[in-house]
């Protein structure tokens, strides 16, 4: 089974986040990205079905500071090959870098020819996952998404279990080609000596590829006016007493507030 993890750099939360002077944008001066939390359990899985089934991963990302890192350690864990795809604008939006993925990975036949595609669900600043079935709809292949365990089910198809609200579970047959968002991979992300991912970067490269010309905008921009911090409201009310007395403090607080 050949296999194509896509990857995203996103920024590091443990730091506080600082918004750059024009108002734009985050300040990079000291903003440090790392990769998003489930592309890098996306990658695990893809490693697990290597090891247990054979085949080949190879791990693609979009241009970003520190991305040769994330690659490179992709490596050092097991992926066979790993790309970037170079931007020369900066700051593409989901829609477009998804966009551009697909067209890359249309246009490559060593890519097209991936039985699995494998992104994360969600990450920080795509909260809605867009990123895998927007490449699905564009490569015409069925997608599904929150899925926390995939096994081949013969040549043609996977069977992947997705996760529901309420621990809830289903399994289902997908037939190959497939796109699959992964919510958790059946095991936690290996960690990979620095030794090994140093061994990774003098005996592996990173192909590059460029980004497409597109008719049809694909790659179009979206222009952000303002961005800024959550502003610091009123505080929060504790209600004290028993379930009574706390109930109708809150409905004289809805009252007066003409919600009732």
């Amino acid at each position: 089974m050949n296999i194509l993890v896509v990857l995203k750099m996103v920024p590091d939360v443990v730091e506080e986040l600082e918004v750059a002077q024009d108002g734009k944008a985050l300040d990079t001066e000291f903003l440090r990205l790392i990769l998003s939390e489930s592309d890098d359990h996306a990658l695990e899985q893809a490693i697990l079905l290597k090891e247990r089934h054979g085949g080949t991963v190879t791990v693609l990302a979009m241009d970003a500071p520190e991305i040769d890192d994330a690659l490179y350690t992709a490596l050092a864990k097991g992926a066979d090959r790993a790309m970037k795809v170079t931007a020369d604008e900066p700051g593409l939006g989901t829609r477009a870098a998804a966009n551009i993925l697909a067209e890359i990975i249309r246009a490559d036949e060593s890519l097209s020819r991936a039985d699995l595609i494998l992104t994360g669900t969600q990450a920080l600043d795509d909260l809605d996952g867009l990123v895998a079935p927007i490449i699905a709809q564009s490569l015409g292949r069925p997608y599904l998404g929150i899925v926390t365990a995939v096994a081949p089910d013969g040549a043609k198809s996977v069977t992947v279990v997705k996760e529901y609200p309420g621990s809830v579970r289903g399994e289902f047959d997908v037939a190959l080609p497939a796109v699959l968002g992964i919510q958790a991979a059946e095991k936690p992300p290996r960690y990979v000596p620095v030794a090994k991912v140093r061994a990774a970067m003098k005996s592996q490269k990173i192909g590059t590829a460029e980004v497409p010309t597109m008719a049809d905008g694909g790659c179009r921009l979206v222009e952000v006016l303002a961005l800024s911090k959550p502003v610091v409201s009123g505080q929060a009310e504790m209600l004290e007493g028993d379930a009574g007395e706390v109930s109708a403090k809150l409905c004289e607080i809805l009252a007066s507030r003409g919600l009732l």
